[in-house]
């Protein structure tokens, strides 16, 4: 089984990026910062949030099911906010995406808020609504089933450090496990938890006998060049012992968004 963990930036590199998923061919994608506009007009939107203005896709999520067709996708917005359609006003939601190969049975979900709850009526001040969207899946070819989950942590505007928000969302994440995770199946957590290394989160997830295998394997850079801020840690993919690790790479290349990708094969 081959899993993909990617923060996509709104799909800002569009055709790289689908480019790359099609052809990375992994069973289960684990995708973060999702957009949706289903009355967008056009294909791109500009968002605005004080001096910070970016083109965004319109409808990422339509765009990767597309070029998915092997897979069923899931969509878990966290927020619905406005965006700007050439001179009009469009609301687009904002979100975790999960694409599944067919092959895979998806014999469980849980899905919940892990900071906040739902923002309907704008994105909010910072730190936002998040979420986290689990699945226990059946292998049919391992004869075995298994528990993946992916979360896009808080994002505060003064750095990854603790903070009483971060615990108590590592706290919410792990409840959020427990109600589907049987203790004796392999689990993978992942996504881009905005937290450093040393952060008391990893404390936290270490109940759930989970390891992280981007500082385990002595990674020390999530981001591509296109950020330029000096902390390089944002995304990571963390692992029981249950889950028999083949590989685990986080990808210099190609560059389709501003953070690498994960990518693990479990045996």
């Amino acid at each position: 089984m081959k899993i993909l963990s990617l923060n996509v930036w709104g799909g800002m590199l569009h055709t790289p990026l689908i480019d790359y998923l099609a052809q990375v061919d992994a069973d289960v994608y684990c995708l973060q910062e999702v957009p949706r506009a289903i009355r967008a007009r056009s294909d791109w939107l500009t968002y605005r949030d004080g001096a910070v203005e970016l083109q965004q896709r319109a409808n990422l999520y339509k765009d990767i099911t597309a070029a998915l067709p092997a897979h069923d996708g899931f969509f878990a917005p966290s927020m619905r906010g406005e965006l700007v359609d050439g001179e009009q006003a469009c609301w687009q939601e904002f979100g975790l995406a999960t694409f599944i190969r067919q092959d895979f049975a998806v014999i469980g979900q849980a899905l919940d808020f892990v900071h906040q709850a739902f923002s309907p009526h704008g994105f909010g001040a910072h730190p936002r609504s998040r979420n986290a969207h689990a699945f226990r899946l059946y292998d049919y070819e391992a004869d075995r089933p298994i528990c993946i989950v992916q979360c896009h942590g808080l994002r505060t505007e003064n750095g990854k450090g603790d903070t009483p928000c971060r615990e108590a969302q590592a706290e919410a994440l792990v409840a959020l496990i427990e109600r589907l995770h049987h203790s004796d199946e392999a689990l993978v957590l992942c996504g881009d938890l905005n937290i450093l290394p040393q952060s008391s989160t990893f404390n936290i997830l270490a109940r759930l006998e989970l390891a992280d295998l981007v500082t385990g394997n002595g990674f020390t850079d999530t981001r591509t060049s296109l950020y330029t801020k000096p902390e390089r840690y944002a995304d990571y993919m963390l692992v029981n012992r249950q889950a028999q690790v083949a590989a685990f790479s986080v990808v210099e290349s190609p560059e389709v968004s501003d953070h690498r990708a994960l990518l693990l094969t479990l045996g």
